[in-house]
Formats: structure tokens, C-alpha cells, sequence
């Protein structure tokens, strides 16, 4: 009983809620059509990379860093995969593996980048997100590679009884192995703890440096599998693939509870949030908004977030300083 009134109390309780109340008006505004079995698989059909491309922002938030390279290491993974499979014959499997291994490796640069050269992560990725955009560019040119097995486009159109898409269940499935990993492991929790206090992190014996290396290679790993269900459900890959990925892979973790600051895992709330935003584009399509309403929605709630976030924090260290006015003016003084 306690945990349910302490999960009401929570920033996922309020998105679930959001979620429900935008559903039903949703289904009442397109009078019922939106609980056709066709329009609920499209519906979630579209909701897999978007889950997946919030988890490899937010995992990488809670160490208190940023990563503005998700969408250029997915889009070149994706056209790595389609260029191997369509322009040298790799067989599939072998394609997927090695385009995911380019993803995860992508992200252990940016990570052993960031240890290595103390250079804020806001820069070296942006720095990665042009070479892998270069690289991508020069992968596809102009063109859209679509010649890959038909086999694989099954597999992204698959849906369980008609209705529950398998890549929107395989997004499931690594949104929980992530939370697995952050809240069960011992990596995960040192994942968390260096992100929250770095110092109280070192000084217990954890490697900062580990933590970040940790979470930008899980983020790459994450994309890959995004790289996946991407090349799978699209009809082809071109240079576009991941050009517009930066603002939903912020906006779910952001929305979601995330902090900026770093030491937070917002699996659920991630989860939820991308399916708010996915409502919104949704709510565009059926009242024939334009398609720029989405981001300036999607804009002002990140950054209504953010401001909130803020708020919050701040009132917290004053309830902090409050109860240990002793404690806070020794931490001060040392």
C-alpha cells in the first residue's frame, strides 16, 4: 500500500495519467478509429525508435553529460548496415552485427574522448556528430539504398496478433535490460552514484571515468539497436536517417524526470514521455496542423520541464540547508 501512494507521488503517475486523459480524447476526437487494430500498430509501429533514442539520451544524462552525436550514430549505423547488405551481399545477420558494433564503438569514442581530453561531452559529440554525418553522407551520397533482403522488412512490419509491432516489443525489451542494468548491477548503481555526486562517488572508491566510458558505450549500443529497427521498418536509409532525432531524444528523458545535473534513471518516465510526444504528433496528423506545431509543443513542454526541474532542485537544498544548518555550514567552510 505504501509503495502505491509513494508511485502516485511520482513524475511517472503524472505522464500516466497525461497519457490516459490524451488517449481517450484522442480516440473521441477521431471517433473511435483510433482503436482500429491498423491504426493502434502504427500507432506503436512508430513509438520503438523514438523509446530507444530517449533511452540512449537519458543514460547518458545520468552521468551528467550530454549527447548531441544519437542521431548521427544512428543514421550511420543504419546506412552502414543498408550499404553492407544491399551493395556488398553480407548476409543480414551479419550486416545487423556489424552495424550495431559500429554504433556501440562510436559511443565508446565519444566516452574514452571525454576522459581522455577533459573536454565537455556537449562538445566532443557535437564534434563526432559532424565527422559521423560526413561519413554517412559519404556512405549513401544522394541516393536511398533499398536493395536489402525483404526478409528484414517483414520482420519491422511484423505485428503479434495484428496489433503489437515486434520492434515496438524489442524497444520494450531493452528499455527493461536498461532498468535492469542501472538499478540491479553494480555498474548501474556506480553509473548513478558518480553521475549524482562525483566527488562522494571518487572518494568511495568508484571511477568517474569508468561511469562515463560506461554510459556513452551503452548509449552507442542503444542506438544500434534504433539502427536496427529503423533499417527494418523503413523502405530505405539516405542521408536524412537520424537528421531529426536530437530534440525527441531529449525531450523524452527531460519530460520523464530526468536531471540535467546526472544521477537520475528515468526508464519509466522516458517510456511514458515518448508516448506523450507521439501522442502530440499524433493529435497533429488528425486535426491537419502543421507539422512545425510538434516541435514548438514538444519545445515549450522540454523546456517547461527543465525550468521545473530546476525549481525543484533548488527547493530541496534549501529544505536541506534548513534541516542541517550545522551540517551545511561545516560542508562550506571544509
Amino acid at each position: 500500500m505504501k509503495s502505491l501512494l509513494r508511485f502516485a507521488r511520482t513524475t511517472e503517475m503524472t505522464l500516466l495519467v497525461i497519457g490516459v486523459v490524451f488517449f481517450v480524447f484522442l480516440v473521441i476526437a477521431s471517433q473511435g478509429d483510433l482503436l482500429e487494430a491498423n491504426s493502434l500498430r502504427v500507432l506503436l509501429q512508430f513509438l520503438a525508435v523514438p523509446v530507444l533514442i530517449g533511452l540512449a539520451q537519458m543514460v547518458v544524462l545520468a552521468v551528467g553529460q550530454l549527447n548531441l552525436a544519437v542521431g548521427a550514430v544512428g543514421g550511420f549505423a543504419a546506412c552502414a548496415m543498408g550499404v553492407l547488405m544491399a551493395d556488398h551481399g553480407v548476409p543480414v545477420p551479419l550486416a545487423l552485427l556489424i552495424g550495431f558494433l559500429l554504433a556501440a564503438l562510436a559511443g565508446l569514442a565519444n566516452g574514452l574522448l571525454v576522459v581522455l581530453t577533459r573536454i565537455n561531452g556537449f562538445i566532443v559529440t557535437l564534434a563526432t556528430m559532424t565527422v559521423l554525418l560526413g561519413v554517412q553522407y559519404r556512405l549513401v551520397g544522394t541516393r536511398t539504398v533499398d536493395a536489402y533482403p525483404q526478409g528484414l522488412k517483414s520482420f519491422g512490419s511484423y505485428a503479434v496478433f495484428g496489433v503489437l509491432p515486434l520492434i515496438f516489443l524489442v524497444a520494450l525489451v531493452v528499455a527493461g535490460l536498461l532498468a535492469l542494468m542501472l538499478r540491479r548491477t553494480v555498474p548501474g548503481r556506480q553509473l548513478l552514484a558518480s553521475g549524482g555526486n562525483p566527488i562522494a562517488a571518487r572518494l568511495s572508491g568508484i571511477s568517474n571515468d569508468r561511469s562515463v566510458i560506461i554510459a556513452h558505450t551503452l548509449s552507442g549500443a542503444i542506438l544500434g539497436v534504433a539502427a536496427i529497427l529503423t533499417i527494418a521498418s523503413s523502405p530505405g536509409v539516405n542521408k536524412s536517417i537520424g537528421g531529426d532525432w536530437l530534440l525527441p531524444s531529449f525531450a523524452a528523458p527531460i519530460i520523464g524526470g530526468a536531471l540535467l545535473t546526472g544521477g537520475s534513471a528515468v526508464v519509466l518516465g522516458t517510456v511514458l514521455a515518448a508516448f506523450i510526444v507521439r501522442f502530440v504528433d499524433t493529435a497533429r496528423a488528425e486535426f491537419s496542423l502543421e507539422p512545425s506545431w510538434v516541435n514548438f509543443v514538444v519545445g515549450t513542454v522540454v523546456l517547461g520541464s527543465v525550468v521545473l526541474g530546476q525549481v525543484r532542485t533548488r527547493r530541496q537544498e534549501r529544505r536541506t540547508v534548513v534541516k542541517a544548518p550545522d551540517a551545511a555550514v561545516a560542508g562550506g567552510v571544509s
